[in-house]
């Protein structure tokens, strides 16, 4: 396996992480009889953390496709290069920074990251095109 699909399984994993982060801060504030409920009304949590991390999940959402999509074709087309593996080594690493400093609230930093993590994804793209 190439390092750039070893950082698309581990962008993946990551998703993952980004799904229980949010759920299990959920859980302590409202319990796990509200976790194995039905989950029919979710009270208003108190936690500014949780919705911090909900949208740094939905935030992830929004490129991971985009990224799986780039990191794919070049494997497939051949066009794997050191662009890519930097490219998927900036995006994977900006996107686990990212993580903590919007749980923590942390302004304009975040955003840098986030925009790193943006050139990694046009890196592997303009690979795509040499």
């Amino acid at each position: 396996m190439t390092i750039e699909l070893t950082y698309l399984a581990a962008v993946l994993l990551l998703a993952l992480v980004q799904i229980f982060l949010p759920a299990g801060a959920r859980t302590l504030e409202f319990g796990s009889k509200w976790n194995a409920g039905a989950r029919d009304q979710t009270p208003e949590s108190h936690n500014p953390v949780i919705g911090r991390l909900e949208r740094a999940q939905a935030n992830l959402y929004e490129t991971l496709p985009l990224f799986i999509g780039a990191v794919l074709i070049a494997h497939v087309t051949g066009a794997e290069s050191a662009l890519t593996l930097w490219g998927a080594a900036l995006y994977f690493w900006a996107r686990v920074a990212y993580i903590p400093l919007y749980a923590f609230g942390v302004p304009y930093i975040r955003s840098l990251v986030w925009l790193v993590s943006l050139a990694g994804l046009f890196m592997i793209l303009a690979a795509l095109f040499n």
